[in-house]
Protein backbone atom coordinates (compact mmCIF):
# COMPACT_ATOMS: atom_id res chain seq x y z
CA UNK A 1 0.00 0.00 0.00
CA UNK A 2 1.25 3.60 -0.76
CA UNK A 3 1.26 5.88 2.20
CA UNK A 4 2.43 8.83 0.61
CA UNK A 5 0.27 11.74 1.98
CA UNK A 6 -0.67 13.28 -1.00
CA UNK A 7 -1.68 9.44 -2.60
CA UNK A 8 -3.85 8.82 0.74
CA UNK A 9 -5.05 12.49 0.36
CA UNK A 10 -6.24 11.50 -3.33
CA UNK A 11 -7.35 8.44 -2.41
CA UNK A 12 -9.97 9.67 0.38
CA UNK A 13 -11.24 12.59 -2.22
CA UNK A 14 -12.00 10.61 -4.70
CA UNK A 15 -13.78 8.26 -2.35
CA UNK A 16 -15.61 10.73 -1.04
CA UNK A 17 -16.37 12.24 -4.33
CA UNK A 18 -18.00 8.82 -5.60
CA UNK A 19 -20.24 9.02 -2.96
CA UNK A 20 -21.34 12.41 -2.90
CA UNK A 21 -21.46 11.56 -6.99
CA UNK A 22 -23.87 8.50 -5.89
CA UNK A 23 -26.07 11.08 -4.15
CA UNK A 24 -26.63 13.36 -5.79
CA UNK A 25 -27.44 11.73 -9.29
CA UNK A 26 -30.63 10.24 -7.62
CA UNK A 27 -31.26 14.04 -7.24
CA UNK A 28 -30.53 14.83 -10.90
CA UNK A 29 -27.54 16.68 -9.91
CA UNK A 30 -24.05 16.29 -11.43
CA UNK A 31 -20.97 16.41 -8.72
CA UNK A 32 -19.59 19.56 -11.67
CA UNK A 33 -22.92 21.73 -10.60
CA UNK A 34 -22.64 20.68 -6.46
CA UNK A 35 -19.54 23.69 -6.32
CA UNK A 36 -21.86 26.80 -7.88
CA UNK A 37 -25.01 25.37 -6.23
CA UNK A 38 -22.91 25.86 -2.72
CA UNK A 39 -21.69 29.07 -3.96
CA UNK A 40 -25.27 30.55 -4.78
CA UNK A 41 -26.55 29.49 -1.86
CA UNK A 42 -24.38 31.46 0.16
CA UNK A 43 -24.08 34.02 -2.09
CA UNK A 44 -26.87 34.55 -5.21
CA UNK A 45 -26.58 36.62 -8.03
CA UNK A 46 -22.88 36.82 -8.56
CA UNK A 47 -21.38 37.30 -12.43
CA UNK A 48 -19.90 34.22 -14.11
CA UNK A 49 -16.72 35.68 -13.35
CA UNK A 50 -16.80 35.54 -9.69
CA UNK A 51 -18.58 32.34 -9.59
CA UNK A 52 -15.82 31.22 -11.42
CA UNK A 53 -13.02 32.59 -9.21
CA UNK A 54 -15.37 31.31 -6.17
CA UNK A 55 -15.37 27.63 -7.84
CA UNK A 56 -11.68 28.18 -8.70
CA UNK A 57 -12.43 26.97 -12.63
CA UNK A 58 -11.72 28.56 -15.97
CA UNK A 59 -14.96 30.81 -17.16
CA UNK A 60 -15.45 28.25 -20.13
CA UNK A 61 -16.31 25.42 -17.64
CA UNK A 62 -18.43 27.91 -15.71
CA UNK A 63 -20.31 28.70 -18.54
CA UNK A 64 -20.43 25.12 -19.81
CA UNK A 65 -22.12 24.23 -16.23
CA UNK A 66 -24.32 26.99 -16.22
CA UNK A 67 -25.62 26.65 -19.56
CA UNK A 68 -26.45 22.95 -18.34
CA UNK A 69 -28.01 24.36 -15.24
CA UNK A 70 -30.19 26.43 -16.71
CA UNK A 71 -31.51 24.08 -18.98
CA UNK A 72 -31.95 21.78 -15.73
CA UNK A 73 -33.93 24.81 -14.64
CA UNK A 74 -31.24 25.33 -11.36
CA UNK A 75 -30.57 28.69 -12.19
CA UNK A 76 -30.84 31.91 -15.01
CA UNK A 77 -28.23 34.19 -16.24
CA UNK A 78 -29.67 37.85 -16.65
CA UNK A 79 -28.02 40.27 -18.09
CA UNK A 80 -29.05 43.92 -16.18
CA UNK A 81 -30.47 47.15 -18.12
CA UNK A 82 -27.65 49.25 -17.02
CA UNK A 83 -24.98 46.66 -17.61
CA UNK A 84 -25.01 44.67 -20.55
CA UNK A 85 -21.63 43.57 -20.55
CA UNK A 86 -22.03 41.12 -17.73
CA UNK A 87 -24.51 38.39 -17.08
CA UNK A 88 -25.77 37.63 -13.44
CA UNK A 89 -26.61 34.20 -12.17
CA UNK A 90 -29.55 33.65 -10.20
CA UNK A 91 -30.88 30.43 -8.37
CA UNK A 92 -34.47 29.93 -9.41
CA UNK A 93 -36.61 28.40 -6.56
CA UNK A 94 -36.31 24.86 -7.64
CA UNK A 95 -32.49 25.67 -7.67
CA UNK A 96 -32.79 26.93 -4.22
CA UNK A 97 -35.20 24.26 -3.22
CA UNK A 98 -32.44 21.97 -4.09
CA UNK A 99 -30.54 23.14 -0.67
CA UNK A 100 -32.82 21.35 2.09
CA UNK A 101 -32.27 18.22 -0.10
CA UNK A 102 -28.44 18.30 -1.25
CA UNK A 103 -26.62 19.49 1.97
CA UNK A 104 -28.19 16.52 3.92
CA UNK A 105 -26.51 14.14 1.40
CA UNK A 106 -22.95 15.83 1.67
CA UNK A 107 -23.55 15.59 5.80
CA UNK A 108 -24.20 11.99 5.48
CA UNK A 109 -21.16 11.35 3.44
CA UNK A 110 -18.74 13.30 5.52
CA UNK A 111 -20.78 11.61 8.71
CA UNK A 112 -20.01 8.00 6.66
CA UNK A 113 -16.69 9.14 6.61
CA UNK A 114 -15.31 9.55 10.00
CA UNK A 115 -17.50 7.24 11.65
CA UNK A 116 -15.43 6.17 14.47
CA UNK A 117 -12.60 8.52 14.06
CA UNK A 118 -12.09 10.53 17.06
CA UNK A 119 -13.38 14.36 16.92
CA UNK A 120 -9.86 15.15 18.00
CA UNK A 121 -8.57 13.47 15.37
CA UNK A 122 -11.19 15.23 12.85
CA UNK A 123 -10.20 18.40 14.18
CA UNK A 124 -5.69 17.79 14.02
CA UNK A 125 -6.77 16.63 10.55
CA UNK A 126 -8.59 19.63 9.31
CA UNK A 127 -5.83 21.98 11.04
CA UNK A 128 -3.10 19.95 9.19
CA UNK A 129 -5.00 19.80 5.87
CA UNK A 130 -5.33 23.84 6.14
CA UNK A 131 -2.00 24.52 7.32
CA UNK A 132 -0.67 22.41 4.31
CA UNK A 133 -3.39 24.59 2.19
CA UNK A 134 -1.43 27.72 3.08
CA UNK A 135 1.84 26.48 2.52
CA UNK A 136 1.16 25.67 -0.46
CA UNK A 137 -0.65 28.65 -1.53
CA UNK A 138 2.14 30.97 -0.21
CA UNK A 139 4.78 28.91 -2.37
CA UNK A 140 6.04 30.44 -5.69
CA UNK A 141 5.36 28.86 -8.20
CA UNK A 142 8.10 26.24 -9.72
CA UNK A 143 9.99 27.12 -12.91
CA UNK A 144 8.96 25.44 -15.81
CA UNK A 145 11.32 22.66 -16.56
CA UNK A 146 13.86 23.87 -19.59
CA UNK A 147 12.94 23.11 -22.79
CA UNK A 148 14.76 22.17 -25.39
CA UNK A 149 14.01 24.55 -27.57
CA UNK A 150 17.34 26.68 -28.90
CA UNK A 151 19.29 23.81 -27.94
CA UNK A 152 20.98 22.03 -30.95
CA UNK A 153 19.86 18.16 -30.63
CA UNK A 154 22.71 15.19 -30.94
CA UNK A 155 22.05 12.55 -33.21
Amino acid sequence: MNDRLAHVIREATRALVRALTARLALHGVSFGHWAFLRILWQRDGLTQRELSEMAGVMEPTTFSALKSMEQLGFVERRQLPDNRKNVYVYLTPPGRALKSKLVPLAEEVNRIATRGVRSEDIAATRRTLQAMLGNLASEPPADPPATRKGRQEKC
